[in-house]
């Protein structure tokens, strides 16, 4: 029975793990780039995953896949990992840790326009107004970290990394029935570094050229944001309604900024603090309406 229903402090405390290890993950990015490029970054952290996970699946053994569903593992990969993850390398290298920590929450608010949009789902004037509200407080958070005369497009980058998670998101709701949530997180990892492979060439050099304060930052990514998170995520997620459990992502924000105040000696402007206190209250609104669309969460 204790097996079925863990205690209260078991979620809770992998709830905090979650948060930890998605808070670090703007930092690590940060300290990454110093000696790789956004796309090595992206494929040296994602092959240690891979790793890790692979020695995981032997102990936990996971099925194969069905061969007509490689497309779909192969479409959670790309906007999960590839598309999601090498847009916000690029995003963070013009955005602070703690701004782009923010901007990464915005994904309910592009699940709210896919719902729209794609699926032809109705969207609640509520819904819209919580969408507008997000997208002012964005606005604020890219202006207050650089200052208005320095927006770029490394700001769309981020929202782009969000909108390829709602997209990931908005596919895993559709065929959630397929596969147990450590089988799905597998593939999705194991597919995502496949299509990542493409950048291989260079990587090497970048990995024996890099010094010891980001190789370990490196490792740190790959193990704890891009694997034992997720696995992490999984749990809570077997235990907790999926919009309760979301409701501790916002926690990720602040978390960022306090490690990045520490590691990276970053201190947050009043505006990118109004902003993110803008759009957490946004994706808030979107989570707490009786009636959600897709239900979605960011790392």
């Amino acid at each position: 029975m204790n097996a079925l229903k863990p205690s209260p402090v078991k979620i809770i405390l992998a709830m905090a793990f979650v948060v930890a290890c998605w808070g670090y993950s703007p930092s690590g990015i940060h300290i990454g780039l110093q000696a790789y490029d956004p796309v090595h970054l992206a494929l040296a952290r994602f092959v240690l995953a891979s790793v890790f996970m692979a020695v995981v699946a032997v102990f936990k053994g996971i099925r194969l896949p069905n061969l007509r569903d490689v497309p779909l593992l192969m479409a959670l990969g790309f906007f999960a990992v590839s598309l999601h993850h090498v847009a916000l390398n690029f995003g963070q290298q013009g955005v602070s840790a703690g701004a782009s920590s923010v901007l990464a929450q915005t994904t309910p608010l592009f699940s709210t326009l896919l719902a729209r949009f794609v699926f032809k789902d109705r969207v609640s004037v509520w819904r819209w107004g919580c969408v507008i509200l997000g997208l002012i407080g964005v606005l604020i958070v890219v202006a207050g970290d650089k200052g208005l005369g320095s927006i770029d497009a490394h700001g769309l980058l981020i929202l782009l990394a969000a909108l390829s998670w709602s997209l990931y998101f908005a596919l895993q709701k559709h065929h959630t029935g397929r596969y147990d949530g450590l089988t799905l997180v597998c593939y999705t990892v194991w597919s995502g570094t496949f299509l990542l492979l493409a950048y291989l060439p260079g990587l090497a050099q970048q990995v024996l050229s890099a010094p010891l304060r980001v190789q370990f930052a490196v490792l740190a990514l790959g193990i704890f944001p891009s694997a034992l998170a997720y696995l992490a995520w999984a749990y809570v997620l077997a235990h907790v309604d999926l919009s309760r459990a979301t409701m501790t992502l916002y926690l990720i924000p602040p978390t960022a900024m306090a490690i990045a105040s520490v590691i990276l000696g970053e201190q947050p402007t009043l505006m990118v603090a109004v902003g993110a206190v803008v759009v957490l209250i946004s994706v808030l609104a979107l989570n707490l309406e009786r009636r959600p669309v897709i239900e979605a969460a960011s790392t």
